[in-house]
């Protein structure tokens, strides 16, 4: 690419190759908010900690643990000054995450929650990819899920994509926050979490971000998710609930990012998706009105069709 440098009065464009650009030395700030998970932090900072990368700073901000987590975190800060420990009384996930990204000094973000682990060429990976595509701005990939045991479980990764995926996302939030990588300049210019979503605060992230910014998928986990019973994610009646608020709120507040035909095949997907989970729990008639509201939404689609026989005739187990 041509670089434009101007000397006494003088304009010289001199060829850069982008290839050339030395990501070594860019600081990767990885932020870890955390509430009484004691027994799984110490994994997720050395997972960090033992990167391919080196050139990381770990923020950990403690949101109001009481469960000794300060003691187990500042004793692996004495052997390595790349962690570092922040605490605040309890104001929730998305206070936490924000308070670290104030504190950020790194020119790309990572995001890591207390009980998850990264693979040890996370970073590496995700530097490479912006090294070769300089105009993308979020990187991100796949997770392998386990339990608290650290056993792997045999749940599918959703379809993923490269590119301008506001659409994408909106019929459904495919972007694993424990994957991903952004360059701090996104937040700078867009913000942070929003602290009025109790949960999936990503999903409303992933949103605003991508009405400006390209995204690009690696096809490849790049991290452990646990699954654990009291994990905030798993109570999937309230995380439906809050997407419901996201994406109504995102069309309010972005009108232009999609056509009408993509706002309605969205909302028709989400609220198949809600029907079929209340339908599997047996909340047939719960389920049966947000396949109405589904079929409103997308009278033509033969998914939800499909959707609203099965609630009516459920799988046999």
């Amino acid at each position: 690419m041509l670089a434009e440098i101007s000397i006494y009065g003088l304009t010289l464009y001199i060829y850069v190759d982008k290839m050339e650009i030395d990501y070594n030395k860019y600081l990767i700030s990885v932020i870890t908010p955390t509430y009484n998970r004691r027994n799984f932090i110490g994994s997720a900072i050395n997972s960090v900690l033992n990167q391919s990368y080196k050139n990381i700073e770990h923020i950990i901000v403690d949101d109001g643990s009481n469960d000794k987590t300060s003691d187990l975190v500042r004793d692996i800060q004495k052997s390595d000054p790349r962690v570092k420990y922040y605490y605040q009384e309890n104001k929730g996930q998305s206070s936490a995450r924000n308070f670290g990204l104030k504190l950020a000094m790194g020119d790309f973000i990572c995001f890591l929650d207390s009980d998850d682990i990264f693979l040890e060429e996370h970073i590496e990976k995700c530097l490479k990819v912006f090294k070769k595509n300089p105009e993308v701005d979020i990187v991100y990939g796949d997770w392998i899920p386990i339990n608290e045991k650290g056993i792997k479980k045999n749940i599918k990764n959703l379809k993923r994509y490269t590119g301008k995926i506001t659409y994408q996302l909106f019929c459904n939030n495919c972007v694993s926050m424990n994957s991903v990588m952004v360059r701090s300049k996104c937040f700078k210019e867009m913000g942070g979490m929003n602290e009025n979503c109790e949960v999936a605060d990503d999903y409303d992230l992933w949103l605003r971000l991508s009405t400006k910014y390209k995204f690009y998928y690696i096809p490849e986990p790049l991290a452990y998710y646990r699954i654990s019973i009291d994990q905030i994610s798993s109570n999937k009646m309230k995380r439906f609930e809050a997407n419901e608020k996201i994406l109504l709120n995102f069309i309010r507040n972005y009108p232009k990012s999609l056509t009408n035909e993509q706002i309605k095949d969205g909302l028709s997907r989400f609220y198949l998706r809600k029907a079929r989970y209340l339908g599997s729990i047996n909340h047939k008639m719960k389920g049966f009105v947000c396949a109405m509201k589904a079929l409103k939404y997308n009278f033509f689609s033969i998914l939800v069709f499909r959707g609203i026989y099965r609630i009516i005739f459920p799988k046999k187990q």
